[in-house]
């Protein structure tokens, strides 16, 4: 099969669909690898690294486009989608339920669509999300920590306090992969850790883990009001997958806090949790909105992209080479967790929680998999 790496063109997003050792991985299995020249070089990838793994470096996403598969990072940008045809398999994050226009445009592209956040494994959990899930979650609380510094807006406190001094309030409303490793780095940092789920049996193991460092509380309208009120940082980390994020954080909330206070969104990429969030960019992090530093950056783990693509291109390997060896339609046949992450199919969507946010028709996978030519 014909296999294509684009190099990603999102702002400051240095992660690549790929690396060198995935790819002789895959040449040696007897597939044609087509790299877009400097993919990886800002991670320290070369050209010549991919050539010496058995790719073929070309200059012009055009060429990348035109291979059966293509493996990205980041759902398409203005201007990618135009370069798709149908019969392509594209096979990256994508967090359709955010986006309805790009969800249009890969309809009308009539390419075939797998969404890294929505794949699941035997277990029912989200093995190609968990990787970028903890990246995202310790990152949360570095940004944040960034966020709340004096030059930023923030309101000058630092999370680890120091003697004499308490140490900053962290709330993490979620208590997932992304929570989890957020309390990780907060708890490490010293500062004063809760978290909030609406499982108790994920609190009590996560109160187990941490010990008295970190508070788990049940979470309820009321309970969240509360600690978000009195959080020098909140991390939202809230996940419904395939859907859009829920709004949690009222606007009103938001505007309760203390001026200087920090949110970290990184439901974003789903469309946020809470009404004040709208996405930002790593060139443009933050905005000040009711008082609050909000932090929304819909490609975090990017700020780690080295780490970021190793923990992501080793989850992925799996998947694209049974993509790559089957073809589309019998990997998903023999793989109902693959299948799963099947967005969009020959002009139709696929994943039902898609049609329930974006108001859209929806056909099963397996029929929209059996009515290509």
């Amino acid at each position: 099969m014909r296999i294509g790496i684009p190099k990603e063109i999102k702002d400051h997003e240095y992660r690549v669909g790929l690396t060198p050792a995935e790819v002789r991985s895959l040449c040696e299995s007897g597939h044609q690898l087509f790299i877009e020249t400097r993919a990886g070089l800002a991670i320290g990838f070369t050209d010549t690294h991919y050539q010496e793994a058995g790719a073929e470096i070309v200059s012009s996403p055009r060429e990348i486009y035109a291979c059966e598969l293509v493996v990205k990072v980041k759902e398409p940008q203005a201007g990618e989608v135009a370069f798709f045809h149908p019969g392509m398999t594209l096979f990256c994050y994508l967090h359709l339920a955010a986006s309805r226009e790009l969800t249009k445009q890969l309809l009308l592209s009539k390419a075939n669509c797998i969404a890294y956040e929505t794949v699941q494994d035997s277990q029912g959990t989200l093995p190609l999300l968990t990787p970028m899930s903890a990246v995202a979650g310790r990152l949360s609380i570095q940004m944040g920590a960034w966020a709340m510094t004096m030059a930023n807006g923030g309101r000058g406190v630092l999370l680890s306090g120091v003697p004499g001094v308490a140490p900053g309030k962290v709330t993490i409303i979620g208590g997932g992969i992304v929570g989890e490793n957020a309390a990780h780095i907060a708890v490490g940092m010293g500062a004063d850790v809760t978290i909030l789920d609406r499982d108790q049996a994920k609190l009590s193991s996560l109160e187990k883990q941490f010990g008295n460092k970190l508070k788990g509380v049940l979470s309820d309208k009321d309970m969240l009001e509360h600690y978000v009120r009195q959080s020098d940082l909140v991390v939202g980390a809230v996940l419904l997958p395939g859907k859009h994020a829920p709004k949690l954080i009222s606007r009103a909330l938001i505007k309760s806090m203390r001026p200087g206070s920090v949110l970290v969104d990184v439901s974003i990429d789903q469309g946020g949790c809470a009404e004040t969030s709208r996405p930002t960019t790593h060139s443009s992090p933050l905005y000040i909105e009711e008082g609050v530093v909000h932090y929304c950056v819909t490609n975090m783990p990017a700020a780690t992209a080295r780490t970021s693509t190793l923990a992501l291109t080793q989850a992925t390997l799996p998947y694209v080479l049974a993509l790559a060896n089957l073809g589309l339609r019998q990997a998903m046949q023999k793989d109902n967790g693959l299948m799963s992450g099947l967005n969009v199919c020959g002009g139709q969507v696929t994943h039902a929680a898609l049609t329930d946010d974006l108001g859209m028709g929806y056909q099963a996978a397996d029929q929209a998999l059996a009515e290509l030519d």
